[in-house]
């Protein structure tokens, strides 16, 4: 028996306001674009059939998944393989299918499959979790769609698979040895990575260490600085930013949506919305540390250190912390694909939370 009670309705409530601040804050960035004007509709669409998939995963019982582990590794593969031949160009990248009227981005499913296959096969290793070829063999499994995904181009993407990996490693229980020599072994090859990046990703990296290279690819983030600086501390009102309104500030619907926020309703509007990503990965965990095994402990895990790494990326590209990335902000910023992947993943969270108590058919 499904039990209610159960469900996480705190991180229901906190969802809701950041998916209908997001839709708000799309429609702001976007009004008067010619092109873009409709985008928002878009993403009410897009919101509303992603919470219709978080009832339905909900209602599913997770574990059910857990035997079907490789035919979706398989089918997250033959999407990827998909993209690089059959996909959409966009601003340069490869990253879409086009199947009739739809038109997603599956780098975005793939961490929640990933997700779904590591913390499975963790689970399921026991004893052998000690054993370095088995580690070897998890770090495969990530690294082909890891693979995959970068040759779109699309690092930001790539990068968070390997978080997904490192954060459910860590859970799982692998040990501390093997992740510290796993990471020597990065350290070593970094001069191998640095040359195999793209142009224009060494070119981000290098600006952000020194601005003064080239003035005008670091455009767009002095003016995310300005936007963020001049909305003091209670903004200049909801459509009312004078650098996203004349369209100064550039991808300010995607990836320097969080600039947008902190203009128009200022450091009370940011600190809030922080706030609520606070209260989602706070849930997130507690959700995994009163899972009723193993397999839903990493699940839970492994979304809420997604959410919590693109946060804290997204927010930090947009303060100049770090180097742009184009990872976007949980449930804000403008895209179908990510809002649908995020409101799946809270989904299968609240299925975990739903059946955490070993007898389920006690009233």
């Amino acid at each position: 028996m499904i039990k209610w009670r159960d469900f996480d309705y705190w991180l229901l409530v906190v969802t809701l306001a950041l998916t209908f601040t997001g839709f708000a804050m799309v429609y702001s960035a976007t009004r008067g674009v010619e092109g873009l004007e409709r985008l928002y509709i878009q993403q009410i669409i897009y919101g509303a059939i992603g919470l219709g998939l978080m009832f339905v995963l909900a209602l599913i019982d997770y574990r059910f998944l857990e035997h079907f582990i490789w035919p979706i590794y398989a089918f997250c593969l033959i999407m990827l393989l998909a993209v690089l031949f059959k996909g959409k160009t966009i601003y340069g990248a490869q990253r879409w299918l086009v199947l009739g009227p739809i038109t997603f981005q599956p780098s975005e499913p793939t961490k929640i499959f990933i997700t779904i296959v590591l913390a499975a096969y963790f689970s399921q290793l026991g004893e052998k979790i000690k054993r370095f070829r088995y580690v070897l063999f998890s770090l495969l499994i990530v690294a082909i769609p890891a693979l995959l995904i970068y040759l779109q181009p699309d690092l930001g993407t790539a990068i968070v698979l390997g978080v997904i990996w490192l954060a459910l490693a860590w859970q799982g229980g692998v040990e501390l040895k093997h992740l510290g020599f796993l990471g020597f072994v990065g350290v070593l090859s970094s001069p191998v990575i640095w040359f195999s990046l793209k142009d224009y990703m060494r070119k981000r990296i290098l600006i952000f260490l020194n601005p003064s290279l080239d003035p005008g690819a670091s455009y767009n983030l002095q003016q995310a600085l300005i936007s963020l600086g001049s909305g003091g501390f209670f903004g200049k009102g909801f459509a009312r930013g004078s650098q996203s309104q004349l369209q100064f500030l550039r991808i300010r619907h995607t990836d320097f949506i969080f600039s947008v926020i902190g203009e128009e309703l200022g450091f009370f509007g940011a600190l809030l919305i922080l706030s609520l990503f606070f209260v989602v990965v706070w849930r997130f965990f507690a959700i995994a540390s009163k899972a009723r095994d193993k397999f839903g402990s990493l699940i839970a895990t492994g979304i809420g250190a997604v959410i919590l790494f693109q946060v804290l990326v997204n927010v930090g590209m947009n303060m100049g912390l770090l180097p742009v990335t184009g990872i976007p902000l949980p449930f804000l910023s403008s895209g179908g694909s990510a809002l649908l992947t995020f409101l799946c993943g809270e989904g299968l969270a609240q299925s975990i939370s739903m059946r955490r108590r070993k007898l389920d058919f006690l009233p």
